[in-house]
């Protein structure tokens, strides 16, 4: 026979998940609704930004290249923290943390070189 209490701590902390994950969505919404500001006026939709019409749709489609050199930045970024700890702990960990590192710093350089011949980097 399976004794069932044994999962009663995990039924609970779901209900309190999902009471206030609940309370998160549906909270806001209704006091929206009960102050008015779900309620547009012309007020309301003005521009607040920058206080003057936008000059083009705000959905128009950027260059394939703001995208390309975010993705590189994020690799390059992601490098540093994997390197920063490493080189804390470098002498502690062995040759096998050396060498596997110098792999991956590596690969991330071939991805530079690819990066580098292809154009990405150049910008008109």
């Amino acid at each position: 026979m399976v004794d069932l209490s044994q999962y009663l701590p995990i039924l609970l902390f779901l209900g309190v998940a999902l009471a206030l994950s609940s309370a998160f969505v549906f909270l806001p919404m209704a006091v929206a609704k009960l102050t008015g500001a779900a309620k547009p006026t012309p007020e309301k939709l003005a521009e607040y930004e920058c206080g003057f019409p936008a000059f083009e749709d705000s959905r128009s489609q950027f260059d394939v290249r703001f995208y390309l050199v975010a993705i590189l930045f994020i690799i390059f970024d992601l490098e540093a923290a994997f390197l920063y700890p490493w080189a804390v702990s470098v002498f502690s960990l062995g040759w096998t943390a050396w060498i596997s590192m110098m792999i991956f710093i590596a690969e991330l350089a071939l991805g530079l070189v690819y990066a580098w011949k292809k154009g990405a980097l150049e910008w008109e």
